[in-house]
């Protein structure tokens, strides 16, 4: 399947967009923040990768790799961190090196990290892409494609997983029942999971693949967020 890269807008705030989905990348009210809240905080993270040998996070949607740098900066800080930290995400259109410095700049507290992913982005094609960072302790797999098609062929062990997929109305097929399911198949013993959206058809999808939910506090203007357990 040949790769369509992202179309990347932004709004006059600032706030980058997808054209190609007519979506925001993150919140408008501070992405970083949001990222910790909903994703680091919702896995229990990283109180659960701690003094362990290895764990795995898996991500739906790349995008610009903020929620990437948002994790790889807590682990890095984290004195009790685990050997190794795989982290998994798939991007169905990835976006440029140029579009990713561009976003980037906006974020200046993960500057440093940044400037290494950038330093290592892979070519836009097809296929899982393996990034080795922090002298082989953060291994990136970045599978660039369909997420339908790329992860019955994944032999992974998740314990956490970041659905961070554009809305459900903008990209359902990040949210249908078939792809939960294909998530539970990868999911460790315990797995857990995170996202910020609570709408009725995801709850009910990752109810019937297995997952048992919680609905906790949002960020910002968003007054829930869900979790999960497998």
């Amino acid at each position: 399947m040949a790769i369509t890269p992202a179309q990347l807008t932004f709004e006059a705030d600032g706030t980058p967009c997808s054209a190609l989905y007519g979506d925001v990348y993150h919140t408008r009210c501070g992405g970083p923040a949001q990222a910790r809240h909903v994703f680091l905080a919702g896995n229990n993270l990283p109180q659960r990768w701690q003094d362990q040998k290895r764990f795995v996070i898996m991500e739906t949607g790349f995008g610009l790799g903020l929620n990437f740098l948002a994790t790889w900066t807590a682990w890095q800080d984290d004195p009790q961190r685990c050997q190794q930290l795989s982290f998994i995400s798939v991007e169905k259109h990835p976006v440029s090196v140029e579009d990713l410095a561009k976003a980037h700049a906006a974020w200046p507290e993960f500057a440093h990290l940044a400037a290494q992913l950038r330093q290592h982005w892979p070519p836009l094609e097809t296929g899982t892409h393996r990034l080795l960072l922090a002298e082989g302790r953060l291994i990136l797999d970045l599978i660039f494609g369909d997420a339908l098609e790329s992860l019955p062929m994944l032999d992974a062990q998740v314990n956490a997983f970041y659905l961070d997929g554009f809305a459900p109305d903008k990209n359902p097929e990040l949210w249908s029942v078939p792809f939960f399911q294909m998530l539970a198949k990868l999911a460790a013993p315990g797995a857990t999971l995170a996202t910020w959206s609570v709408a009725g058809e995801v709850r009910r999808g990752l109810s019937e693949a297995g997952f048992k939910l919680e609905k906790r506090p949002g960020f910002a203007g968003k007054r829930q967020m869900l979790v999960g357990v497998y």
